[in-house]
């Protein structure tokens, strides 16, 4: 039993993870820490981000999960910690490295989940300011662009 409910917390953290990116992308990086975020919609020389700091707070939340479940001070703390790291290492792979391309491990492809993420990303950074934004998420995007993907397949 004890096996299903970290599952549960895992897979749930993992979803729960995508409505917090949103969260985080909408009023957090295009609100009060803007400076941080500006870097990836108006792109300077280098392959650093100041955006890429952004990481580092969930980071440190799924470390200190992990850790406090080793300290046996939260016996969920492994499954919720892990949850977090496996968005993040889904979000890495999507954003940096399927969108943007910053590591060249993933070409085209005519997949129409991956066509329909590219255009919302792309819709999202037709906006160069913090204000006007759309499309905040990652994983999950308007049905709108599934359709214009399906479309544009044909």
């Amino acid at each position: 039993m004890n096996v299903l409910i970290n599952l549960f917390l895992f897979i749930a953290t993992f979803f729960v993870m995508e409505f917090m990116a949103w969260f985080s992308h909408k009023y957090v990086m295009h609100g009060f820490l803007w400076t941080l975020h500006k870097d990836h919609h108006q792109p300077e020389k280098g392959w650093f981000e100041r955006n890429d700091t952004f990481f580092i707070f969930y980071a440190v939340i799924s470390t200190g999960l992990v850790m406090s479940y080793f300290e046996g001070l939260f016996q969920y703390g492994l499954s919720i910690g892990l949850g977090i790291l496996a968005y993040g290492i889904a979000y890495f792979m999507v954003h940096d490295v399927f969108i943007h391309q910053r590591l060249k491990w993933f070409k085209k492809t005519d997949n129409i989940y991956f066509r329909a993420i590219r255009k919302a990303h792309k819709v999202h950074h037709k906006h160069l300011g913090k204000e006007d934004g759309e499309c905040f998420g990652m994983l999950l995007v308007p049905f709108k662009f599934f359709k214009e993907a399906a479309k544009a397949k044909q």
